[in-house]
């Protein structure tokens, strides 16, 4: 069980940052049908397959890196997927042969990585519908977080003893991976509606910003036949960038406030090592979105920016349950 969770969370984080390059390169309509691509198993390469493609998706042009970026996106999560229903598979076997053995927590990640494989085919079939898009990218953070909140749990023999002195911040650590997660569905947001370069100057946004913003036209979605390259207007996609940047800020504050009381408090070396590791995250992070904006959104920086996302997140939930656990 130890092993496969280990593996599978080392998987979905391949998935996380695929999924992110995916999104990036504009390949999430890659191939225009699923599960195949463009009505095969694997990506066209034959000229008569190609031909094939294009008299059957006439629509849809074949550009073979898209199609490829697409395709091992959709491998490797389902090969994530048939890890998961393992996990699922070994806990029900041994639900009564080793006391305290977790099999709620496997049942629910196979659960929700159904429900991600119904969200990567709304994806397409709804034409990068951008609630459907942040869906699928809340479902994959979550599903990397119950991975790794498993591996606690399975490995928990291994960690030293409970910090009581860190009790008191339970409700403020909790608030604080709340507010990180309303940071990525923010990002989120902002990616599924291309809005990443909407706002090209720091600290907040260029030009009269605070007059043009439109929130309640930012956050609905407007009818359209395609949603590829966004269907919001310029006042709309600046509002999501800067409620983004807004969040980044109460990110840093709140996260920032939780480190120093942390500091004050921690006595173990284990919760000392999380705090510090949270601390590295959140400067690489916020180090990352800057970097973004100045150098104009390069396709590494950015899938770097997805990645530290979530592992910041994953340093936020082992802090939880450092904090949370009894033994």
């Amino acid at each position: 069980m130890r092993t496969l969770v280990k593996f599978s969370l080392m998987f979905a984080v391949i998935v996380i940052v695929l999924g992110a390059y995916t999104r990036l390169t504009d390949a999430g309509l890659g191939c225009p049908d699923w599960p195949g691509c463009y009505g095969f198993l694997s990506v066209p390469q034959s000229a008569e397959s190609v031909d094939m493609a294009a008299s059957a998706f006439p629509d849809a042009p074949f550009e073979s890196d898209k199609a490829w970026n697409e395709m091992v996106h959709r491998y490797a999560a389902g090969i994530l997927g048939l890890l998961i229903l393992a996990i699922a598979v070994v806990a029900y076997r041994q639900r009564h042969a080793i006391p305290r053995k977790p099999l709620k927590l496997p049942i629910l990640l196979l659960a929700l990585v159904i429900f991600q494989a119904a969200l990567g085919m709304w994806t397409v079939t709804m034409n990068l519908q951008p609630v459907v898009v942040m869906g699928h990218l809340l479902g994959g953070f979550s599903t990397i977080s119950l991975l790794f909140l498993l591996s606690l749990r399975l490995n928990r023999h291994q960690l030293m003893g409970v910090d009581t002195a860190m009790r008191r911040l339970g409700g403020i650590a909790a608030f604080a991976l709340i507010v990180v997660i309303g940071q990525i569905a923010l990002g989120g947001w902002v990616a599924a509606n291309y809005a990443a370069l909407a706002c090209t100057e720091l600290p907040i946004c260029e030009g009269n910003w605070s007059e043009r913003l439109d929130i309640l036209g930012a956050f609905s979605v407007p009818a359209a036949d395609s949603y590829q390259y966004g269907a919001h207007d310029y006042a709309e996609r600046m509002t999501m960038h800067v409620a983004h940047r807004v969040g980044a800020i109460v990110t840093l504050l709140v996260v920032g406030y939780l480190l120093i009381k942390g500091w004050r408090n921690a006595q173990s070396r284990l919760m000392k090592a999380n705090l510090n590791m949270i601390a590295l995250l959140l400067v690489v992070q916020i180090a990352l979105g800057i970097s973004n904006v100045v150098f104009m959104l390069p396709l590494g920086i950015a899938v770097a920016h997805n990645a530290v996302g979530a592992l910041l997140l994953l340093s936020l939930v082992a802090l939880n349950y450092n904090i949370a656990r009894k033994a």
